[in-house]
């Protein structure tokens, strides 16, 4: 159950867990792809302070169960707008359902999804959000790599990718740019395990590759997900964290 805090008169702590919701403005925002299908998502910003770095999510497999509430995207929401001031979107790429709604359009294996990761990234700049980064899980994870390389992002974050739709040569378009790589490989993914990770990553000599011992492919478990949640925060904002286990409200 979603435990939501807020509150103006008595100080308290309390900890975080998997469902808990820290403060934050939360907005149920509409993505328009240039090829005129309608996205739903939603926008959390600092409540207190101007964002100082901004996730664009990419969420796993729909024809898998992935969408914007996956729940390792939820809780970056829920967690790190009041935590470390990041500006967090989420949402649901082509033809993708979840309570929010379902985005039209139909799942395209990753191919018309470029429309959707564009149209993502226009809406930040419309915001004039700062410091973007995609953050991508599973199959998110491919279309930060195929179509990331080109675009006015800080880097991507890889959530257990599969590396099962990026090509050789979608790896090798990475090679010499600016932007960071950092994948964070579960110790026990289905797909790709940390040391084939690395071989794989080799391809690209700037990547970072980060192994998370006793992870799994869908990071279940509130040490799995703090683990991911501190290495996101680390590579985007090095020397802030790792993240707390309380947060102190009035109620």
């Amino acid at each position: 159950m979603l435990e939501k805090i807020s509150g103006a008169n008595a100080l308290s702590t309390i900890d975080i867990r998997a469902g808990v919701e820290l403060p934050a403005h939360r907005e149920e925002i509409e993505l328009i792809t240039a090829d005129g299908h309608k996205l739903v998502g939603e926008l959390a910003t600092p409540l207190e302070h101007e964002p100082v770095a901004t996730l664009v999510t990419l969420h796993p497999l729909p024809t898998h169960g992935g969408f914007m509430d996956s729940h390792v995207l939820r809780k970056a929401a829920n967690r790190l707008p009041a935590l470390v001031d990041f500006a967090v979107l989420r949402f649901n790429t082509r033809g993708t359902e979840s309570p929010r709604g379902k985005s039209e359009g139909s799942f395209d294996g990753g191919k018309d999804e470029s429309f959707d990761v564009q149209a993502a990234l226009d809406f930040v700049a419309s915001r004039n959000l700062p410091n973007v980064w995609l953050v991508g899980w599973s199959f998110g994870t491919e279309l930060a790599l195929k179509y990331g390389v080109d675009k006015d992002i800080r880097g991507v974050i890889l959530l257990s990718p599969p590396l099962h739709r990026t090509s050789v040569d979608e790896l090798q378009a990475w090679v010499g740019s600016p932007k960071r790589v950092v994948a964070i490989i579960p110790e026990f993914d289905d797909y790709l395990t940390p040391e084939p990770a690395r071989e794989r990553f080799a391809a690209i000599p700037h990547a970072q590759v980060v192994a998370i011992a006793g992870a799994k492919h869908l990071w279940v478990g509130e040490t799995s997900t703090k683990a991911v949640l501190d290495e996101i925060v680390r590579a985007v904002a090095p020397g802030v964290g790792p993240l707390p286990t309380s947060f102190e409200v009035f109620d």
